[in-house]
């Protein structure tokens, strides 16, 4: 049976010459080989000559029904998936599809949004599934990314082009993206590779507390300054300082971390001597500096000297199939930390992995998969497995009556749940603080001592 090429191969089946070119034109647009029979005999013939990824089938067409052909590919044919398309809903009907082996099923008329969406979902349940089964494809990697989405390959060919350049670099991205990953695979693919890397995240450390931490003090300085210390910047001289969460610094501190990126000084705190350092600085963001420059809360001058190269990391929600190869990747990771066989994903669970929305990233992704695979007792990974917050529920999807705050206080405590009560982790996940955090635990009655 000859392959098709390289692109996904999918085949539409519709009696409606109309419904078959406007289905075939939007897959073509979208990247996608594309057939078309209109009529069962014409499709059966189709597939036993190319192999197929994905069927797309009319539920009603004379002689042969779109169900008889759902159950002629699942019976004969290992290796493709079937979707059904129907202006005829029924509740018999879509009972029957699924036990037929239906990926999908969506009803006309439907938006092109909705069908390349479900389409979408199916090849990457179909993907991650072969790459399971014969464990030899490997996917796209670079200093601890993984990833083979369009996004992220424009992402790493942004990396490997900065990492050449000596000039200052600006990470964006919402949280969890991998803005670290990021600043260190420029380190470690730069010159500057055998010096140090520093991380610091400007918003963990008290604006108090940063300028000592930043650039070191004398003895002397303040109460407390037994000796002096150097600061981040004298640790990372000859290498590559990464400020995560730079938006959170005062316009003070922003001031001084100027100067330093002007004519690479620093003064330690109580000294009126400046040090020559050479570093070079990533900073990163999960906000947008240019509103902030706007509102007077961030220096424009600084946001100019940082916004020399920027790189924003793309959401998980917009990496396409990234997530179920990370999904598998982790998995593999912590069962062979506890020591046990690697699970796989029932085919329900790959899909709801794949159209959940995200909204704490790799991050989130990584803390779900550790806590299914220590929880779970079996080798297979199942819908019931994934935390409540990921699975339907009739009070929860139907519970509009609910207000607002019992909303967050539901999301709060599925956040929280994912990532097994770390504060800071589900803090970052919400985009608040760990005071707001907490402040909104006391207030839910949800506050654990």
């Amino acid at each position: 049976m000859a392959t098709a090429a390289e692109k996904e191969c999918i085949l539409v089946v519709d009696d409606a010459p109309d419904t078959l070119e406007l289905i075939r034109r939007n897959l073509v647009a979208a990247g996608y080989q594309v057939f078309t029979a209109s009529g069962a005999a014409e499709a059966i013939r189709l597939l036993e000559d190319t192999q197929f990824d994905l069927v797309i089938t009319d539920l009603k067409m004379p002689q042969v029904s779109g169900l008889d052909l759902a159950r002629h590919v699942r019976e004969n044919l290992k290796d493709t998936e079937v979707m059904m398309i129907t202006g005829y809903p029924t509740i018999q009907g879509a009972v029957t599809a699924v036990k037929l082996g239906v990926q999908d099923y969506i009803t006309k008329p439907f938006t092109d949004e909705e069908l390349l969406s479900a389409v979408q979902r199916i090849l990457q349940v179909l993907k991650a599934r072969r790459n399971a089964q014969n464990g030899s494809e490997q996917p796209l990697t670079l200093a601890g990314f993984i990833g083979e989405s369009k996004a992220m390959r424009e992402v790493f060919q942004e990396i490997r082009k900065t990492a050449a350049a000596p000039a200052t670099v600006l990470i964006g991205g919402e949280s969890g993206t991998g803005k670290e990953l990021a600043a260190r695979a420029i380190h470690y693919g730069s010159p500057r590779a055998a010096a140090p890397f520093v991380p610091i995240n400007c918003g963990s450390i008290p604006e108090s507390l940063l300028e000592s931490e930043l650039f070191g003090h004398v003895k002397g300085a303040f109460t407390g300054a037994m000796e002096s210390r150097a600061g981040f910047f004298q640790t990372a001289d000859g290498g590559t300082i990464f400020l995560d969460e730079i938006s959170d610094t005062s316009l003070g501190m922003q001031a001084k971390l100027l100067r330093v990126l002007e004519n690479g000084e620093i003064y330690m705190v109580g000294s009126a001597r400046p040090r020559t350092v050479d570093v070079r600085v990533v900073a990163a963001t999960n906000k947008d500096l240019r509103a902030l420059v706007k509102n007077k809360v961030f220096r424009e001058d600084l946001f100019f000297r940082l916004n020399v190269i920027t790189i924003t990391m793309p959401p998980l929600r917009e990496r396409e199939n990234d997530v179920l190869l990370l999904g598998a990747h982790f998995a593999k990771k912590f069962a062979e930390e506890l020591g046990r066989p690697i699970p796989r994903f029932a085919d329900d669970a790959l899909r709801v992995l794949a159209s959940y929305y995200w909204p704490g990233n790799v991050r989130e992704l990584e803390n779900v998969i550790q806590r299914v695979v220590v929880m779970t007792e079996t080798n297979l990974i199942d819908v019931p497995d994934l935390p409540p917050a990921m699975r339907f529920s009739v009070g929860r999807e139907a519970g509009l009556h609910r207000t607002l705050a019992e909303v967050e206080a539901e999301h709060i405590r599925n956040v929280l749940a994912s990532v097994s009560g770390n504060k800071t982790q589900a803090a970052e996940i919400l985009g608040i603080d760990r005071k707001t955090l907490r402040e909104k635990l006391k207030l839910y009655g949800a506050e654990s001592s």
